[in-house]
This record gives C-alpha cells, structure tokens and sequence, in this order.
C-alpha cells in the first residue's frame, strides 16, 4: 500500500488536490498527508474554505522528496486555470473516485454523516 511507502519516508512530501460533490477545488501540500486529509475530512480546522465548502475528497495527489519541490508544485498548480486542474485529475482518475479510502485503508463509514 502507498500509504506503508509515504509512513516509512519521512522527507516525503504530498501535493494534493480535493474536491467535492459539486467538483470545487483546493490545492495543498504536505509532509503528512494521512494526517492533512484526516483534518479536512473531520472539519478540523473549522470556518476554512475546505470546511466551509466541504471540499474533502481526495482526487489527486504526486509525491515529492523535499517540500522545496512539493511547495513549488503547489505554487504552480494553484496559478493553473480551473480547466487545467481539471485535465490534471481527469488523466489519472476521470471518475473523480475519493483516493484516500483506497490509500490509508480508511472506511468511509469512519466519516459518515461527515462528507
């Protein structure tokens, strides 16, 4: 599982986008991905524009070694149009499907009544 791959690295680094049923977007990165999901799936950080919106579904991520890389891949996709973002997920997972279920072994009944 990826999710042993990311946990046994500790430099690795995550850029991610979420998304939500009506297909808002965000763009984040992280040193901890499992944790960083953990908080927007549970509202964590609670009046943030992913709470708000309830943009917690993971549809695309990359890994990166250090977060100098993974932030200026943050930075460069955040400056992407909508339709590239879009054209970005769609090439690896056109159905939109929330990854992280099937990345951290997590069920989604342990965030029902969350989403």
């Amino acid at each position: 599982m990826l999710a042993d791959y990311i946990s046994r690295q500790p430099n690795i680094c995550a850029v991610y986008l979420l998304s939500n049923p009506s297909r808002s977007l965000y763009v984040g990165a992280s040193t901890d991905l499992e944790r960083r999901l953990f908080e927007h799936k549970t509202h964590f950080f609670a009046g943030s524009h992913t709470d708000k919106y309830n943009i917690n579904r993971l549809v695309w991520f990359e890994c990166h070694p250090d977060w100098d890389q993974a932030h200026a891949r943050e930075l460069m996709i955040k400056g992407w149009v909508r339709e590239k973002k879009i054209a970005l997920i769609q090439a690896e997972n056109p159905r939109w499907l929330d990854l992280s279920y099937g990345l951290f072994g997590w069920s989604s009944s342990r965030f029902r009544g969350l989403d």
